[in-house]
């Protein structure tokens, strides 16, 4: 009972980023959630590393594998034609797996940074809405982020690895 509140709770949340990503006047101090992407620099980043390397587990429905690498596929891209030099470094240590043993009845990705780049976004979300910049808002971008939304049957679970003497 208490996992599939707290999955409704984060099913919730997810769906809620694209709307907070299009407010149009901020409220006097933002919270993470409801900061736009524009200036990545300057805010507090909703997901990110402090360690040398991190680690995202990311459960996905069985039925949306297809959804949810299509997700990574244009971050990636994204990552990719971006001129900031800090997503360039970031897309350097990004790997995506999928693991071949599911994580109870639901597929299960792992997102590896290494090296992680320390405070970068490195949320999903805000990445794709990045990339997309004011094409965010058009509907079938917001149909999208519904149906990525709808892919994952929990949140992120992040790990901030630190290197130790004889690690590669």
């Amino acid at each position: 009972m208490r996992r599939s509140f707290v999955t409704t709770i984060v099913m919730m949340a997810l769906s809620l980023v694209p709307a907070a990503l299009l407010a149009q006047t901020p409220p006097a101090q933002q919270t993470p959630a409801q900061q736009t992407p524009a200036a990545p620099q300057s805010k507090e980043p909703r997901l990110a590393f402090t360690g040398d390397a991190g680690i995202f587990l990311y459960q996905v429905k069985p039925d949306q594998t297809a959804m949810f690498e299509e997700l990574i596929t244009k971050v990636k891209d994204g990552l990719a034609k971006s001129e900031n030099p800090v997503r360039k470094q970031q897309l350097q240590g990004w790997k995506v797996y999928k693991a071949a043993e599911p994580m109870g009845p639901n597929a299960l990705y792992v997102v590896v940074a290494d090296p992680a780049v320390k405070a970068a976004e490195y949320d999903l979300f805000m990445l794709l809405a990045e990339s997309l910049g004011a094409d965010v808002g058009k509907p079938e971008n917001q149909e999208l982020f519904k149906k990525y939304t709808a892919a994952f049957a929990a949140g992120a679970n992040r790990l901030n690895l630190s290197k130790i003497a004889g690690g590669g």
